[in-house]
């Protein structure tokens, strides 16, 4: 422990010692009218990446001295010790926790053992403040959080999904904030699923919803701090308000790097994602909440699997396996689906006997989650035209961001012709977001 301490002490000294001989201005903020990037010191000398709150931690949280707060986070908000953010400002008695947003999910997750309350109000034991939930009960905070208020910090961990509703409910507090005057900072953490790869289709207007609120791909590829800058800057919260935005960056974050070289400890951005292959599957498998299927739910393997009581296993693993799909194989598998006590979710077909594709991906850089889902999602539609259903309200139409799967579906067409539907879309995002990107 006295080993940890002391190295934790040594760079401490190093960083603010290179902290306070920063005199220039940073070059990124002279592209942004509305945003401005923290000046942070040159950590190259590690080789480990440090997060927006790693860095603002070793800053003694200077910027939020004797400052009125609102946080808006989860569980996911810890530096490399692990420790919370809300524990972290403990230490800080100029710093005033007034209120606590909490995303989808919950603050701590599904397990909420840390809240506590007080008559019918939610507190924070740390801080005495109050918890917010701005997912079942507001969807923009109560007036009086901004009240006295003078910074608004988030920070969580993103999924690099457009699907996932924290950019979405990120996007309502920003209004609220520049209605407010209220100052943002956002603590940056990396893309999990790597910042140089992209796919998917870009919602058409129509199909908007909180799962597809912005003009992103499904995979789009930014830092959650790159994505609050374009936010911001173009002014994608309603009737263009913008908001005055501080971004801590992170520190030795590469594009091409998956989570786990990124150094930092890995915690559920969502529940039911519990490691990283997981999670990128979860940016095709999500899509099967759009239909009647099973996908893993009420097993140890969600986003891993999917299946129905109806299906018809062996024919459909040979087609998919005709495919010849790159980094990832299949093989079929029976399971029975079980909702426990402390899910919010019950399982589709609870308790009753499937049939169904387990896939394990054997290459992570060659495997495309959204081909692989949507392939085989068209190929169980061709084959069980009675048993498949789309779930109501076009609900497939707002994940996917477009009617074009179920056209394709209903067509008949091969897999390989949904996929260059999206192709332009992706080129065209790649060069928009050019200017947004702070990282190589």
């Amino acid at each position: 422990i006295i080993s940890t301490l002391m190295k934790s002490i040594k760079l401490k000294i190093i960083f603010i010692a290179i902290y306070s001989i920063i005199i220039c201005q940073n070059p990124d903020n002279l592209r942004f009218k509305n945003s401005t990037i923290l000046d942070v010191p040159d950590l190259s000398f590690s080789e480990n990446v440090y997060s927006g709150l790693d860095i603002l931690d070793q800053m003694d949280f200077k910027i939020l001295k004797n400052k009125t707060i609102i946080v808006l986070t989860n569980h996911s908000a810890i530096n490399k010790g692990g420790k919370h953010l809300l524990d972290l400002l403990k230490p800080y008695p100029s710093i005033k926790v007034k209120a606590i947003l909490e995303l989808e999910h919950g603050l701590w997750g599904i397990d909420d053992k840390r809240n506590k309350l007080i008559g019918r109000e939610r507190i924070d034991p740390v801080h005495g403040a109050r918890i917010i939930d701005l997912f079942e009960k507001y969807v923009y905070p109560p007036k009086w959080v901004f009240r006295d208020a003078d910074i608004l910090i988030a920070d969580f961990q993103d999924t690099g999904s457009r699907y996932t509703t924290y950019l979405t409910t990120l996007s309502k507090v920003f209004e609220s904030a520049s209605d407010n005057k209220v100052k943002v900072v956002i603590l940056d953490r990396p893309n999990p699923i790597r910042g140089d790869v992209i796919d998917g289709p870009i919602p058409r207007a129509e199909f908007q919803s909180y799962e597809s609120y912005h003009l992103l791909p499904i995979r789009h590829g930014m830092t959650l701090g790159e994505i609050s800058i374009l936010i911001n800057e173009m002014g994608w919260i309603k009737d263009l308000k913008r908001v005055d935005l501080t971004v801590v960056p992170l520190s030795n974050w590469k594009r091409d790097m998956w989570f786990h070289k990124s150094s930092l400890e890995w915690k559920k951005p969502i529940p039911y994602i519990k490691d990283e292959m997981t999670l990128l599957a979860y940016n095709g498998m999500d899509l099967f909440r759009g239909t009647n299927l099973n996908m893993g739910f009420g097993t140890n393997k969600p986003y891993l699997i999917n299946g129905a009581p109806w299906l018809e296993i062996n024919y459909l693993l040979d087609k998919v396996n005709k495919l010849e799909l790159k980094g990832v194989r299949f093989k079929p598998i029976n399971y029975r689906p079980r909702g426990t006590l402390n899910s919010k979710r019950i399982p589709k077909y609870d308790g009753l006997s499937c049939s169904g594709i387990e896939i394990m991906i054997t290459n992570q850089d060659e495997f495309n989650p959204i081909i692989t889902a949507t392939s085989i999602m068209l190929l169980i539609h061709q084959l069980h035209p009675r048993q498949f259903k789309w779930e109501a309200d076009g609900y497939i139409d707002k994940l996917f961001g477009s009617d074009i799967l179920r056209v394709i579906a209903s067509q008949n067409k091969k897999p390989d012709q949904l996929h260059p539907h999206w192709y332009k879309d992706v080129s065209t995002f790649i060069d928009f977001r050019k200017s947004y990107l702070l990282y190589e």
